[in-house]
């Protein structure tokens, strides 16, 4: 939805499980030389200044990354805190975007969609004259029709939609088993948000009934499901994920756990259609 602005929640304890899986399958694509094509369909800016007003309405950013960037440094996490340092350093946090140009290398592809008007323009002024990064002001579900499968074979879609209506987790739904049917082999992660239980568990049986295989949930929350609104967790749904990510997270996400929610907390790793 056009009115969710994501500069209000950038570097909180969802975008730490995000952009950590997001950052450690980038690295392990980029060990073979095949050019990657990047599909980033809800991109916004790019990055996000810290300190701002935006981020200091909500406090999401310093009770996420900004309580733990210190442990994030440990080498486990890398490369996600190697950037994040750097980043951190100047300011701002980086957002997928950045993190994917920063581990990309110079043969590869990113291709951003945003259609929020106030972001667009800073997501565009953010790509510059970076020739390997193309931006587009429209829907980045489309998009995946027109871009796949990639001309030189490998392709990474990160889907992290708002959620802001129920329709969106069928479109996200939708959307992966059309990227899917058009290139088998790509890698898929799609973001999603733990507010209602019964949605999850409603799109992950209509992933249960498609031709999908070797699909993997990653998932941390910070307190028990409730049925009330607002979020306690979030999760990655990851399809065709390098086969080292699941053995990395059974060691790290038990320690963002204890950072982040030492009580209530709890995570889950489970393959949910094999290979």
């Amino acid at each position: 939805m056009l009115s969710y602005r994501h500069a209000f929640h950038a570097g909180n304890f969802a975008d730490v499980l995000k952009h950590l899986i997001l950052a450690k399958t980038l690295h392990y694509m980029t060990q073979k030389p095949t050019p990657i094509l990047y599909i980033d369909t809800h991109a916004g800016t790019g990055r996000y200044p810290i300190g701002n007003s935006m981020s200091q309405k909500t406090g999401e950013f310093e009770r996420g990354v900004g309580a733990v960037k210190e442990q994030l440094l440990d080498s486990e996490f890398a490369p996600y805190g190697e950037i994040l340092k750097r980043h951190l350093s100047n300011g701002h946090y980086p957002g997928s975007p950045q993190i994917a140009a920063d581990l990309l290398g110079p043969r590869d592809q990113l291709r951003l969609f945003e259609l929020h008007s106030t972001d667009f323009p800073r997501l565009s002024q953010w790509a510059g004259a970076d020739r390997r990064i193309k931006v587009s002001q429209s829907n980045g579900h489309l998009a995946l029709k027109s871009l796949l499968p990639a001309i030189k074979g490998r392709a990474l879609v990160l889907m992290d939609p708002s959620f802001e209506v129920k329709q969106e987790y069928k479109q996200a739904v939708a959307s992966l088993g059309e990227g899917h049917k058009r290139m088998p082999n790509a890698t898929f992660l799609l973001w999603y948000p733990v507010v209602q239980r019964t949605q999850i568990v409603d799109m992950i049986k209509q992933l249960r009934q498609r031709p999908i295989k070797d699909v993997w949930q990653f998932e941390l929350c910070l307190s028990p499901d409730t049925p009330d609104h607002g979020m306690t967790g979030s999760g990655i749904i990851a399809i065709n994920p390098p086969w080292t990510l699941a053995t990395e997270l059974s060691a790290l996400l038990p320690r963002l756990q204890q950072w982040f929610a030492p009580e209530e907390g709890h995570h889950t790793i489970q393959n949910l259609i094999p290979e």
